[in-house]
């Protein structure tokens, strides 16, 4: 029983230490491949340079991110026949088909469109190589979205029947768009432009209050415009994604109250059912054995979360446990149901405070850059490329006040991802002891044939790797991030052929990619 314990205990430590690693990278992915397209879009129909300016400054961090997390997305798929080889007998004939589709349609178009919109500024028309930053962007969207329809099977699985001991497809619609699906992924895609917002309001305000100390007429004021259109950019992004990612999050605490119960009442350490069920804003104390010592609620919010009310019963975990029990009998060992309630209690308020932190941060920064606010009275004119009178300097704000505004644009950047770190490890915590709900526990889908000893090899180099990644990934990201925009021209385009000049020695070059 304890070789046992300690064999599936590596195995979750392997795959989630890896797991939440590799979604660092995914939300930065999915929402800088769009505002990339959007900044690049705006150039094509203005011709304006300060989004050239952006887009090239933006995508050159894009595809630093993107190449970490296709490296380190690679590993998941090992760990399932390396460690959950029970697992992947069980499920592999539905699990196979969202991936399948994922390789096929979204792998395949991040892959050829990104090499495309790399090498092909001067080679293809403007048009047809805005085209292929759309559909890397598309592409992205479409990745995340048959992965998490494969997660959310696994959370509440349907369109399936059990045939010899294995789980075999039925319905492949009915797994793609149930109504977990749908929510999990509205959720998870404006938590990826929440991330992405706060993504470039940090770096911006880094880059413009580097400005701030140069001056003025050592300014580059096209590199400075594009800073603020990224910045602007950046807290209308977060402000809306903020609250999508509130009102998403509500609709899927609905979908989880009836699907999982267990996993929203440990949320809450709810141990007994209670109506109407407060939730606790703050609390502290032994919450693994059912009481604070000290703890902030607002009455009926629980019930609200839970059922769209605020007086309806939610059942608590002492309750839910001996349903579960009744329901499934001994599959979960030693009978016992609950998840581990202090991580899934703190994960889950985590998750939603670095997270609305940023939408916050994004309401003072959208009134801090008003435009009579964020030019003193001297540069107050009409026109994107003006030399900007920074915050450092205004008459408003006071010289410490003024620190923090910028302190508090750069450090938002990180608050996000913490936010989805911990989003993930409450979603799959809080599934515990079931890796397929009601179907299969954790317990029996390791693989029995690999040992503790490979086990720990494993865990320690892949630990290692990542460590090796994550200092180049830092070092590239902070490299390219405060060298600021580049001072590279927008290329022209020969009118009659819709690319290079015509009588430039490129003109007449095949692509590079052509034979």
């Amino acid at each position: 029983m304890e070789l046992a314990l300690a064999h599936e205990t590596m195995a979750r430590w392997q795959f989630g230490i890896t797991t939440v690693y590799h979604f660092l990278f995914v939300p930065l992915t999915i929402s800088l491949s769009a505002f990339v397209a959007g900044l690049q879009t705006a150039w094509v129909r203005t011709g304006r340079e300060k989004y050239f300016k952006a887009t090239k400054f933006w995508g050159k961090l894009f595809l630093i991110n993107m190449a970490m997390g296709v490296v380190t997305g690679i590993v998941q798929e090992f760990q399932f026949g390396m460690s959950w080889s029970n697992y992947s007998r069980f499920v592999g004939d539905i699990f196979g088909a969202p991936l399948a589709f994922e390789a096929l349609i979204a792998f395949f178009f991040e892959s050829t469109f990104i090499g495309l919109w790399i090498f092909g500024w001067d080679r293809l028309p403007k048009k047809l190589h805005l085209l292929s930053i759309w559909m890397v962007a598309i592409g992205t969207t479409l990745s995340a979205y048959f992965i998490l329809a494969a997660n959310s099977w696994m959370q509440h699985p349907v369109g399936y029947e059990l045939k010899n001991g294995r789980a075999q497809l039925t319905d492949f619609p009915k797994v793609l768009f149930q109504n977990t699906t749908l929510v999990v992924v509205f959720h998870t895609i404006t938590a990826a432009f929440l991330v992405g917002g706060a993504f470039l309001i940090g770096i911006a305000a880094y880059q413009l209050r580097k400005s701030s100390r140069v001056a003025a007429e050592d300014r580059n004021p096209v590199k400075v415009a594009s800073m603020v259109t990224s910045l602007r950019l950046g807290l209308v992004a977060c402000l809306v994604a903020g609250l999508g990612t509130a009102v998403s999050g509500d609709a899927l605490g609905k979908v989880m109250f009836e699907q999982q119960p267990m996993k929203m009442a440990a949320a809450e350490a709810l141990w007994d059912t209670e109506s109407p069920a407060p939730f606790s804003i703050f609390a502290y104390g032994d919450v693994s054995k059912g009481h604070n010592t000290v703890e902030i609620t607002v009455p009926g919010l629980l019930s609200f979360l839970a059922k769209g009310d605020f007086s309806s019963p939610v059942p608590g975990i002492n309750d839910t446990n001996a349903a579960e029990r009744a329901k499934f009998g001994d599959k979960a060992r030693n009978g016992d149901y609950r998840p581990n309630i202090p991580t899934t209690f703190w994960a889950f308020r985590w998750m939603i405070g670095f997270g609305m932190t940023s939408f916050v941060v994004a309401l003072v920064g959208l009134w801090f850059t008003r435009r009579r606010f964020w030019l003193a009275p001297e540069y107050r004119r009409a026109g994107d490329e003006v030399p900007l009178f920074m915050l450092t300097k205004t008459r408003q704000l006071g010289p410490t006040l003024t620190k923090w505004v910028w302190r508090g644009g750069i450090w938002t950047l990180a608050f996000p991802l913490i936010a989805c770190s911990w989003g993930w490890i409450f979603t799959e915590m809080g599934r515990q002891p079931w890796v397929v709900y009601g179907l299969m526990t954790t317990a029996d889908a390791v693989s029995p044939g690999v040992s503790i000893g490979e086990q720990w090899t494993s865990l320690v180099v892949l630990t290692l790797l990542y460590g090796i990644l994550a200092v180049v990934e830092v070092k590239l990201m902070v490299k390219y991030a405060k060298a600021g925009p580049t001072d590279e021209e927008p290329p022209r385009e020969d009118p009659r052929l819709g690319g290079p000049p015509a009588g430039s020695e490129d003109a007449d070059k095949p692509f590079a990619f052509a034979y």
